[in-house]
């Protein structure tokens, strides 16, 4: 059995999993999650929510766990995942990109986004900006089509009712990889084949610009975790023996 870490992307918090985190459990595999500063019941200050924060957060997490574990990253926490791996890799047995961002060294989200085959994406179309130091709000609306969009209508109004104001400043802060790069773990990448906040072909160009990744494929919108809870969990089973 696998030890899972799960971490959550944009606007979520570790609300998100609880699906997910009983299928893995009743599996025999032991699953933790927690919020990322200033995300879901986390009171950090938004000027106090920066991808440094994030990777502490994470390898912080990781430092309590017996063995390296299945680090699992969704959207935006590809990069959190990314930023942590290079810091505490011996604690990573392998990363799991979840229809996420997967950034070489000295990239941003943001410039990620900004690839041709970004076009479409739901959530730079839709996102409110205001306040300083930033943060984003999704409207209930915008956020069902771009998160929810293979989703029940009970399971996207209970997400929808949760989720919170994403501080902007760990979207425009580069990796900072160092000698980490060379240590990187073995990488999965899962690829939802219906995501409008992360389009599907943008995906398909990092696991493109990424030789070596072992690629999922699911038929899921942007939240499989809730859409197609059991094929992610199955998925991730699978990778306890890879």
């Amino acid at each position: 059995m696998a030890r899972y870490v799960l971490v959550h992307g944009a606007f979520h918090g570790a609300w998100c999993w609880e699906p997910l985190v009983a299928e893995l459990s009743a599996a025999g595999h032991t699953v933790q999650t927690f919020d990322l500063p200033g995300s879901g019941d986390d009171t950090t200050p938004v000027a106090e929510v920066t991808l440094d924060a994030y990777a502490a957060r994470i390898c912080d997490a990781l430092a309590d766990q017996p063995e390296p574990v299945v680090l699992v990253g969704h959207s935006m926490a590809g990069v959190a995942i990314t930023q942590a791996a290079a810091r505490c890799p011996d604690n990573i047995a392998r990363l799991v990109y979840l229809a996420a961002f997967l950034p070489a060294d000295g990239q941003s989200l943001v410039d990620l986004s900004q690839l041709p085959e970004g076009a479409g994406d739901m959530v730079q179309a839709n996102m409110v900006v205001a306040g300083e130091p930033p943060t984003g709000t999704m409207p209930a609306g915008a956020a069902r089509e771009a998160f929810y969009g293979r989703c029940t209508p009970e399971q996207a109004a209970w997400a929808i009712e949760r989720l919170r104001p994403q501080a902007l400043a760990p979207f425009v802060t580069p990796v900072a990889l160092g000698d980490g790069a060379a240590r990187r773990p073995p990488c999965t990448y899962v690829l939802a084949t219906d995501d409008r906040a992360l389009p599907t072909a943008l995906q398909r160009r990092f696991v493109a610009d990424n030789p070596g990744l072992d690629v999922v494929e699911l038929e899921a919108d942007h939240s499989p975790f809730l859409s197609r809870t059991s094929a992610l969990a199955a998925a991730l089973d699978g990778l306890s023996t890879a």
